[in-house]
């Protein structure tokens, strides 16, 4: 096996259920007006990252805003120990931007976001309230010499795979009586 947290990743297997699951996510947030989010957890093998595991943020180590969202380096670290405990790494996530709000990262996100090689960093638009198809979406990577870069939509359709399989689990990090 071949694997490095840092391989440069051309393409993303992502389960097909993911897109349903994360909005649904999201879309408790969107509903009181906020962005929310989802991170990918998963493993590099060779130049492709597999999604193996969906994360749900909960607790006082996130915050949630109608155009921003704060993560605690707290919370961060109990996402880390949760990779650990499954052999997996953090590999992107998925965040929702409001209605009228492009699907670009924001400055915020650009300065503030998680900064490791070949992250991927999807943006659903609506507050993930919308049937927007995915085509609609902004997808985002992280490259040491460029910073962020939004692939245009050919390199969307030939580096994302949506692959059949089976519901992926999602973990629950951080105190779960609190949003």
């Amino acid at each position: 096996m071949n694997r490095s947290y840092f391989a440069a990743t051309d393409i993303w297997r992502i389960p097909q259920t993911v897109i349903t699951d994360v909005l649904e996510e999201m879309a408790i947030d969107g509903s009181r007006g906020n962005e929310g989010i989802a991170l990918f957890l998963g493993r590099h093998e060779g130049t492709t990252a597999e999604v193996t595991h969906l994360v749900k943020l909960r607790g006082p180590g996130i915050q949630k805003h109608p155009d921003q969202i704060r993560i605690t380096a707290a919370l961060l670290n109990e996402v880390t120990d949760v990779a650990i405990e499954n052999d997996v790494c953090l590999i992107g996530q998925v965040h929702s931007h409001g209605p009228g709000h492009y699907v670009d990262l924001s400055p915020t996100d650009r300065t503030f976001g998680i900064k490791t090689p070949y992250y991927l960093s999807l943006v659903a638009p609506d507050y993930a309230m919308s049937e927007a198809l995915f085509q609609d979406w902004g997808v985002h990577v992280y490259t040491e010499n460029h910073g962020y870069e939004r692939l245009p939509i050919h390199e969307v359709d030939r580096r994302i795979q949506f692959v059949s399989n089976t519901s992926l689990p999602f973990l629950t990090v951080g105190a779960e009586n609190g949003f």
